[in-house]
């Protein structure tokens, strides 16, 4: 790099890798196939722990340094021009579409009908991670700055987004998960929990929801907190331009 780089996006970066790692490569993923607990912490891990730890690192710009200049030349530079490129990036990054797929398959994923698919063929499974993981990034990369890049949101708009995109659908699904009197999957129920949380399968699936619920709130509730302090130290910044000009 030619400039510096801070070392505590590097660190946030690789943070993010390790959180990818522990959801897909971990003893996390072999329990799912009998847990829906285990499950929710694996899609709680690679929506609101990897995906915004990664886009904190702004790996682009290293990553695109670490490139053979070749490949820069030859290849990026053109995809990046790409006006199809430059379009499909816009709109996967725009609010609404990034809210709507996000939201989106959040909830379509936890219908029974793909929540058992996912169970019974591993290539739904790998499916159902990819688009996790890519719809969070997507979500994320609208109120976090992924350098080069900006969020597509100000900071005014980036505290109700995450209170009602982020937040609150989160609480709606792992409400109704938490709260519900049936199980709503019939994938685990002629399998053995090994996991040795010696739960029936409605308690699994109520503590797999306020995992949801609690876990997410938290993380969303910390991110619009931030967001709202970054408002105020703008509103601050501005104002103190403003007085230098008319001073």
């Amino acid at each position: 790099m030619r400039r510096r780089w801070p070392i505590w996006r590097t660190t946030l970066f690789f943070l993010g890798l390790a959180a990818l790692l522990v959801a897909l490569a971990s003893p996390i993923d072999t329990y799912v196939a009998v847990s829906f607990t285990v499950h929710m912490v694996q899609h709680m891990i690679l929506t609101v722990v990897a995906a915004p730890l990664v886009m904190l690192g702004a790996p682009i710009r290293p990553i695109l340094r670490g490139l053979p200049l070749a490949v820069r030349a030859g290849i990026v530079r053109p995809l990046a021009r790409a006006r199809i490129v430059r379009t499909s990036v816009h709109l996967l990054r725009h609010p609404l579409i990034a809210g709507a797929l996000y939201v989106g398959g959040l909830y379509a994923w936890h219908l029974p009908v793909l929540y058992d698919a996912a169970l019974a063929d591993t290539r739904v499974h790998a499916l159902e991670h990819g688009w996790f993981f890519i719809t969070a990034l997507s979500f994320w990369s609208v109120v976090i700055d992924p350098e080069p890049f900006k969020g597509t949101l100000p900071y005014a708009g980036r505290l109700p987004y995450l209170l009602i995109a982020g937040a609150a659908q989160n609480t709606i699904l792992g409400g109704i998960l938490s709260f519900t009197s049936r199980t709503l999957y019939t994938g685990y129920a002629n399998v053995v929990d090994t996991t040795g949380f010696g739960f029936d399968r409605l308690t699994d699936q109520r503590v797999g929801g306020a995992i949801m619920w609690v876990t997410g709130d938290v993380i969303f509730l910390a991110a619009a907190s931030g967001a709202f302090f970054l408002w105020l130290a703008e509103e601050e910044e501005m104002q103190r331009k403003r007085e230098r000009i008319t001073g």
